[in-house]
């Protein structure tokens, strides 16, 4: 291993007094710091009476150029120190292909403990948190999102505000009566954490959306609601048949144990209003 080293250094997702003393002397030890706003990253250090020796910017737009001259540092023995606007990096943030870079090159990797949205998210959502699964971003594709609701552990989500209302609406027809948590602004001023469940909360975000930074938790999908795609194309099959959608539907439900208003409803969206010999 060469001598230098590269720190991971979460800091606060918005109370700037949730930096650890750690992150703090890592900071000001650190021979570059690389961060992905510099103003953003002066603020917490100008907060805490912390002169760092140089920063650089370091974000998603110029990790791949800037990698080869903060491994030339590192190798020749200085210490580089990685942070992100807020929270952990690499999570849903820039900082993967530098520590990638790292683990290539032998170079020694830290990464110092702090806050995460992901977690506090978590824990506030009141969920089961024994079993669950951080995606990032939702994907914006329905198919893949109906993937995100078939999973049979709590999901954490980041979303953006202005899809936070599609998102749930595409939960709410998967699953109406789903749990789910809105969490907003974690850990500042305005901190909000709605919890209800995904028919409830559609509607609400439909007509107001939020501001600010959401995290969005979803309870694990029940048991069996992964064969519902199945049970919906089995269902599609005998109609396409000839058979009536109503009765079909009840044996299909009988057979696979998914309800068979839900199949019917899936079977009658996905071919739009029923005629007389559909019902």
């Amino acid at each position: 291993m060469s001598a230098g080293r590269l720190v991971v250094c979460p800091t606060p997702i918005g109370n700037l007094d949730d930096v650890t003393p750690r992150v703090l002397a890592a900071l000001r030890d650190a021979d570059v710091v690389a961060c992905e706003d510099t103003r953003r990253t002066r603020v917490l250090l100008d907060r805490h009476g912390v002169r760092a020796r140089a920063l650089v910017s370091y974000h998603e737009h110029n990790e791949r150029a800037r990698v080869p001259e903060l491994m030339e540092r590192m190798l020749a023995g200085d210490m580089v120190a990685l942070v992100s606007d807020a929270g952990m990096p690499v999570l849903s943030d820039p900082g993967w292909v530098l520590v990638r870079a790292c683990a290539d090159a032998g170079v020694r990797v830290e990464v110092l403990p702090g806050p995460s949205a992901v977690d506090v998210a978590l824990v506030a959502s009141a969920l089961p948190a024994d079993r669950w699964a951080f995606v990032g971003f939702l994907p914006r594709r329905a198919r893949e999102l109906e993937d995100v609701w078939k999973a049979g552990m709590t999901v954490v989500a980041f979303e953006s505000p202005r899809r936070l209302a599609g998102s749930l609406a595409s939960l709410a027809r998967f699953d109406a009566s789903r749990s789910v948590a809105v969490c907003r602004e974690l850990t500042k001023v305005h901190e909000e954490v709605v919890r209800g469940t995904a028919a409830e909360l559609a509607p609400r975000y439909a007509a107001s959306a939020p501001r600010g930074e959401i995290v969005l938790v979803v309870a694990p999908a029940p048991p069996g609601a992964g064969d519902e795609d199945r049970a919906a194309a089995a269902l599609e099959a005998l109609v396409a048949a000839g058979a009536r959608a109503r009765p079909a539907a009840a044996v299909v439900a009988e057979l696979t144990g998914v309800a068979a208003n839900r199949l019917y409803r899936r079977v009658s969206a996905s071919s739009g209003p029923p005629g007389r010999s559909g019902e």
